[in-house]
């Protein structure tokens, strides 16, 4: 055991001489399925998952442990692994079998069975580290019966079993109630996301400076992108020599399809509903352009953006493959310079929105989609907010097809229906979600901290407590409960002497009895 006793009513003995006897198990053959079809419990190290057991995984019939060397072992008995969950003591609040990777330990009447069970706990970390193995990690037995083991007099451990229930019982409480704060932060920041894309966020600035906000509308984003594109179109005529002899040429424009009425939520007057295509390019790495012209290489200049640097979150950096600069010349729709909106249209992640970082030029690689400010309408922040929000969301999903592998399509994401807000709300809107964001992933952080220091706080209870420090004050208040007939060494020689009565077992005992 780590550290040294502060109190001289303690002694420090092996682990074997305050063991009655230690109880192994073992398998029945997996050959004969009717085995596993009983219903006597049969536990193994993937059951070690809880302090107390209510049921195990497995279980077997009667004939499985009359032809086996499985042991059912009573209940309550502390039970530990010696291979693989090494540290690991479990108890079960029925009679269960054990396999061969399982050692139940039976007790002298004069140890406290929670005593051991914490001290236990208290060395687990020691026991780990001794374990052996190169694939599978095991402890010896021989190893298992010199452990160090702190020994009080039988008073003292029921004292300090019972403070170790009320203290851990404290610390799990509080972990408990830390471990639920992600989840409720994770809600705060949808209904965040919610209150933004619903104009409710910002519900008191429009009303405080309404008159500078200018109203927007879906003709004005149509009238603007079909101007635009005639001008683009024009010019690209004039490059080639291909003067236009009359206008129908014009006629070759195709617009964005309708708004979908059925996916829109209440907004406020002055916010338009438009789609994607309207206000944005949308595009991919072609999967031809992929194979014949992408080769990952370590000598190259330019960072590859992948489905997995696209997280619920938003942006996840990796360490990405490189393409060269010859390659992103090549194909110039997947040249990304930060600020554009990432799409996953394929797998798992399918509908997850990251923006580009603007802190190098990237690469656009398979299975992402790239959305691409086309007219200046709107932030790219807005719509990364607008995206990841469950609102956003249904609609961005609501054409996903395929159930083991669910995909967009670019032409499904570029009619996707979305509220576009005045530039200067859409301003506002990025301003007060950020700072929101900001005040959650402080406190989250903290809750990790806190999290930590939670963690930490059961190892050093139980290193207070078996360094005697937790019944210091108990030990001078009580000093008829721990000297004479009651005093550790002769509790010592008692357990030797229940031990030398304790008949001889055979090896392969079918029904261990306490």
């Amino acid at each position: 055991m780590s550290g040294e006793l502060i109190s001289r009513q303690w002694l420090t003995v092996p682990l074997e001489e305050v063991i009655l006897r230690i109880v192994g198990g073992g398998t029945p053959s997996k050959s004969n399925p009717e085995y596993y079809q009983g219903e006597i419990p049969w536990m193994s190290v993937k059951d070690m998952n809880k302090h107390v057991l209510e049921d195990t995984a497995d279980h077997i019939s009667s004939a499985a442990v009359e032809n086996s060397s499985t042991n059912v072992i009573p209940s309550g008995t502390p039970i530990i692994a010696t291979r693989m969950s090494l540290g690991k003591i479990v108890v079960a609040n029925f009679d269960s079998a054990i396999n061969q990777d399982l050692k139940a330990l039976f007790l002298p009447a004069e140890i406290h069975r929670d005593y051991l069970i914490y001290w236990y706990r208290s060395v687990a970390r020691s026991i780990e580290q001794m374990g052996t193995g190169t694939t599978v990690k095991g402890i010896r037995l021989e190893a298992l019966k010199g452990l160090e083991f702190a020994l009080p007099p039988l008073a003292e451990q029921k004292v300090i079993a019972d403070k170790l229930d009320t203290l851990l019982a404290q610390v799990e409480n509080t972990k408990a109630r830390l471990e639920r704060i992600p989840q409720i932060l994770k809600r705060f920041r949808q209904s965040v996301l919610a209150a933004a894309v619903s104009g409710r966020l910002t519900e008191e600035w429009r009303q405080e400076d309404g008159s500078q906000n200018q109203a927007v509308s879906n003709e004005y984003f149509l009238e603007v992108r079909r101007k635009k594109w005639l001008i683009e179109k024009e010019d690209e005529l004039l490059q080639k020599g291909k003067l236009p002899k009359n206008e129908t040429w014009k006629d070759k424009y195709k617009a964005p399809e309708n708004v979908d009425d059925d996916c829109k939520w209440v907004t406020p007057e002055g916010w338009a509903w438009t789609t994607i295509d309207t206000v944005a390019r949308v595009t991919k790495l072609a999967g031809f352009e992929y194979t014949k012209l992408v080769n990952y290489s370590d000598k190259g200049e330019i960072p590859v953006i992948k489905a997995e640097n696209v997280g619920k979150e938003g942006f996840k950096p990796s360490l990405f493959s490189k393409v060269s600069k010859e390659v992103v010349s090549a194909l110039p729709r997947s040249e990304l310079n930060g600020g554009e909106i990432l799409v996953v249209f394929v797998g798992a992640g399918v509908g997850q929105v990251a923006t580009v970082p603007s802190d190098q030029k990237y690469f656009l690689g398979p299975n992402v989609a790239v959305v691409k400010n086309y007219l200046d309408l709107y932030t790219h922040r807005y719509l990364e907010i607008l995206l990841r929000s469950l609102l956003g969301q249904k609609n961005l999903l609501s054409f996903s097809k395929g159930a083991a592998q669910p995909s967009l399509s670019m032409g499904q994401i570029r009619k996707a229906s979305i509220p576009i807000p005045p530039v200067n709300e859409q301003i506002e809107i990025v301003h007060r979600v950020d700072q929101l964001f900001t005040h959650a992933d402080r406190i989250e952080q903290q809750v990790k901290n806190a999290l930590a220091r939670v963690n930490n706080l059961t190892e050093s209870i139980l290193v207070k407590a078996f360094r005697g420090e937790l019944t210091e004050h108990w030990r001078k208040d009580n000093p008829e409960l721990i000297s004479g007939e009651t005093s550790a060494e002769a509790l010592l020689e008692r357990i030797k002497a229940e031990r030398a009565a304790e008949p001889v077992k055979k090896t392969r005992n079918r029904k261990a009895t306490a």
